[in-house]
């Protein structure tokens, strides 16, 4: 039992001085080897939300934001580092919330109302529990945290059924554990599932121990590492050459809370326009100007609904950004016109790459020049590399005045009715270097943003170089149209770069293993923050099979992004080229399911703006634990959840045509496209190509079906099928409604609806609206609630589809909210085949009940 000690401030500041005196001579001899261990304590002090601790010379403050939140920052001589971050908000980095201090013989430390922090004194090692007893972070014994020179690491306990998850888009496995990882943002054409690094780095991972989730964000820019159990087998580490030892925890204890507290801790991904969501074709490159509009009048004429054509470098004057090639494009602007009429819009790449043109009348280097807004090298002369364009100047993205010059070369672009951004090659890729990018002695000027005014060298700014250039473009894009909502696609980045851009897993391979690869990734991207983004559909290096392309495309339909994306030199991959009939008739059939299914995609996403919770979710998100309360198999690296309700039990070797087992979440599921109920009972055939047995779901894999199932007590709205996200529905507004397994339990659903473009949605301009239902053995009621908001929707009748069902309904009825004169009989169809009743209601917003009886 711990002895609680209330602390005096006067006599614990003579102890606290003291003990560093008497310190003095132990941190002398360490400085002197060139290592600082913090080993021990030798003085601490309470404070009003945590503790500062001594060993020798060293600080070491911890501190409480929030109950569930910790910030532990250290000083290996004396000074903590600069408070200041790219990632952490503001208001949330300087957040406070009242500690109890807590004391014994052997340990200091303190409490929250959800933590527990114990520092033990000699050897030094923190301890972080939940109030239950629950360890969250265990420093590993005999391994205290270590500085040689400015180069830190920090080492902690990992016991051996505990798992490791984000880090961003590291290629690997989901699971982190026995993996090691650099951050280094580097341009890693071809990178296979070993590679690393790769293009990101978000040095944030989330921990999973007997259902018992944290996360921990170590927040420094620098090249860091992070080691899972390869150097000891019973632990873990992070550290970096330079740069602060700043980092945080955030307690769950589900994994959902650490994802909601780390989108606290970083922010959220805005809200994007409603066409980022639908079909995109991309490829490097399409030119000239006919084959854009060839592509443009082929998706609409094979009837594959689509948003989004992509510009690569090609339709610029010799990949000079900010320019249009005349001879290729001479019709630009009534070419994004053209193409917007059909409800196409254009995205294209703006490269940070400025051409070194002095004296050349290229506008973006003379006004850059002229700002004094590009990187310098250690002489103060203007670094130039060799990118796209040849040689090639940098703008400072680490100075204000810099981003927003940069925000304003977007101006004419957008004036032309370019609807999106490409920053593409910022990790900043650099040719012609063994080190692809940037010198390290290359000099930035911070200058904004909370930090103090002063130069550093690219070892510290390299990471974050990308996540800059995309705020930049963010920030340029919100003045120059404040009432659009931007949407900016980024290769590089680092923490908290969702609140500017979505983002992809960069140059994959045409391959199946790269097909198999991007489920974990994209998982871990959206646990990492990233939750708006996607992989190059079919591969971009390389020329896809034809099944891999049709199977790609069945898979990517529930990708948050959907962008079949290729690079030059391939075979075409269009939905229409590289395959059969069938291919076609089947990429076709996916992708107008991902259109049927937009209210359900676009309710999830704008979850996604308020919460941080991913678009696409492992299965350990929604269901950490079984019905004994065991954690859930996380062993799957390939199903994975969009929302909360649909599971996509994609196979584990995809190219493979042997049977596999998926095992589901003990909930009750329905077969997405039969609408049966999945039984757990052995032997029962219960949807196609499916046997069940006890919780696993056997499956015989066909390039048909995509195996998806729906979660029992789910109400997932559809729509009639639309060419385009513009285009406005013809037919009432679906809701699917999948019964709990046991009256009683949960069921319910929630559309959001607004314009799709603008921020109206912030005014009030939006509709909301929550669906309920219950079962007893007697039949269902579905309870729809008023409309919330102000947005007026496209629909006046609700079709209703009950799942699961083997009979006819002997009756059905309905009434309005409210309604004095009871329930009115309504028609209810039997679908055998889907296993399904169906009856379809006027719907005026003011709410309704609809009853059927079995």
């Amino acid at each position: 039992m711990q002895r609680v000690v209330r602390f005096f401030p006067v006599v614990f500041g003579f102890l606290f001085l003291a003990a560093t005196s008497q310190a003095n001579s132990t941190a002398e001899a360490q400085q002197n080897s060139g290592c600082v261990r913090l080993d021990r304590v030798t003085a601490s002090r309470a404070t009003s939300n945590g503790i500062e601790i001594r060993s020798g010379a060293a600080v070491m403050r911890i501190t409480a934001l929030r109950d569930d939140v910790l910030r532990v920052r250290v000083g290996q001589a004396g000074e903590l580092p600069e408070d200041a971050s790219w990632a952490v908000l503001p208001a949330s980095r300087t957040a406070t919330v009242a500690a109890t201090p807590e004391s014994s013989d052997s340990a200091v430390g303190f409490k929250t109302a959800k933590l527990r922090v114990s520092v033990q004194r000699n050897p030094l090692a923190i301890t972080v529990t939940d109030l239950d007893g629950h360890v969250i972070a265990d420093q590993l014994p005999g391994r205290p945290i270590e500085y040689h020179g400015d180069a830190f690491r920090a080492y902690f306990k990992s016991p051996q059924d505990e798992h490791y998850f984000a880090l961003g888009d590291k290629p690997g496995p989901l699971d982190r554990r026995n993996e090691a990882f650099v951050d280094w943002n580097t341009d890693a054409f071809g990178w296979q599932e070993s590679t690393d690094p790769i293009y990101k780095s978000i040095p944030f991972f989330i921990t999973f121990h007997k259902g018992v989730s944290a996360g921990i964000f170590l927040d420094n820019t620098w090249r860091a590492s992070f080691d899972f159990n390869k150097e000891y087998r019973d632990g873990y580490s992070f550290g970096s050459p330079g740069g602060p030892l700043d980092y945080y925890i955030l307690y769950g204890p589900a994994p959902k809370a650490v994802v909601e507290s780390w989108a606290w801790l970083v922010g959220t991904t805005p809200l994007p326009p409603l066409w980022s969501l639908g079909y995109q074709q991309s490829r490097y490159s399409y030119y000239p100007e006919a084959e854009v509009r060839r592509i443009g009048a082929r998706l609409r004429s094979e009837r594959i609904p689509a948003d989004v054509i992509w510009l690569d470098i090609d339709y610029q004057l010799s990949n000079r950004p900010f320019t249009v090639d005349p001879q290729r494009f001479p019709h630009f602007e009534q070419m994004i016109k053209d193409l917007k009429a059909e409800h196409l819009h254009t995205v294209v790449i703006t490269d940070l790459h400025i051409a070194h043109l002095p004296n050349a009348g290229y506008k973006p280097y003379d006004e850059g020049t002229a700002g004094d807004h590009f990187v310098k090298n250690p002489d103060g002369s203007t670094y130039v590399g060799s990118v796209w364009p040849g040689p090639a100047v940098f703008p400072d993205f680490t100075q204000q005045a810099s981003r927003e010059w940069w925000g304003t070369l977007y101006a004419d672009f957008v004036s032309k009715g370019v609807a999106g951004f490409w920053n593409d090659m910022n990790e900043p890729a650099v040719f012609g270097v063994a080190s692809k990018t940037m010198p390290d002695d290359v000099q930035h000027r911070i200058d904004g943003s909370g930090f103090a005014a002063r130069t550093a060298s690219h070892l510290e700014i390299h990471n974050v170089f990308g996540m800059q250039n995309s705020r930049g473009t963010f920030d340029g894009l919100r003045k120059l149209s404040p009432d659009t909502r931007p949407f900016v696609m980024t290769r590089a980045s680092y923490a908290g770069g969702q609140r500017y851009a979505a983002t992809w897993t960069g140059d994959n391979s045409s391959t199946w293993n790269h097909f198999r690869q991007t489920t974990p990734q994209l998982l871990n991207l959206g646990l990492s923050g990233f939750a708006m983004s996607g992989a190059d559909v079919g591969g971009f290096a390389g020329s896809p099979q034809s099944e891999l392309l049709t199977r790609w495309l069945e898979v990517a339909a529930f990708h948050p992004i959907d962008r079949d994306h290729t690079a030059v030199g391939t075979a075409p991959q269009e939905p229409w080229e590289n395959g059969t009939k069938k291919d076609v008739d089947l990429r076709r059939r996916y992708i107008e399911e991902r259109y049927r299914l937009m209210p359900y995609i676009y309710t999830t996403t704008e979850e996604m703006s308020r919460t941080g919770l991913p678009i696409m979710r492992p299965l350990f998100l929604e269901f950490p634990t079984d019905v004994n309360g065991e954690p859930f198999d996380l062993s799957d690296s390939n199903s994975f959840l969009l929302g909360p309700d649909l599971l996509v039990a994609q196979s584990p070797y995809p190219d493979e045509t042997d049977d596999y087992s998926v095992a589901l979440p003990p909930v009750g599921w329905y077969d997405y496209w039969s609408g049966a109920e999945v039984d757990g009972h052995a032997g029962r055939k219960a949807i196609d190509n499916t046997a069940i047995k006890q919780q696993e779901v056997h499956i015989h894999p066909t390039i048909d079906t995509v195996p998806v199932f729906v979660r029992a007590g789910a109400i997932v709205p559809e729509q009639p099928l639309v060419q385009s996200t513009e285009q406005k529905p013809d037919g009432p507004l679906t809701l699917r409604v999948y019964p709990p397994i046991k009256p009683g339990d949960d069921c319910h659903g929630s559309l959001y609806l607004d314009d799709g473009v603008s921020y109206a949605f912030q005014k009030g301009d939006f509709l909301r609206v929550a669906f309920t239902c219950s079962v007893t053995a007697h039949g269902l009621t579905l309870t729809v609630a008023p409309r919330q908001g102000s947005f007026v929707p496209w629909w006046n009748q609700l079709s209703i589809e009950v799942y699961g069902q083997g009979k006819a309904a002997k009756s059905a009825s309905a009434s309005a909210a409210g309604a004095s004169d009871g329930a009115r009989p309504i028609s209810a169809r039997f679908d055998a085949e889907h296993h399904r009743i169906t009856a379809v209601i006027p719907d005026d917003g003011k709410g309704l009940e609809m009853q059927l009886a079995y």
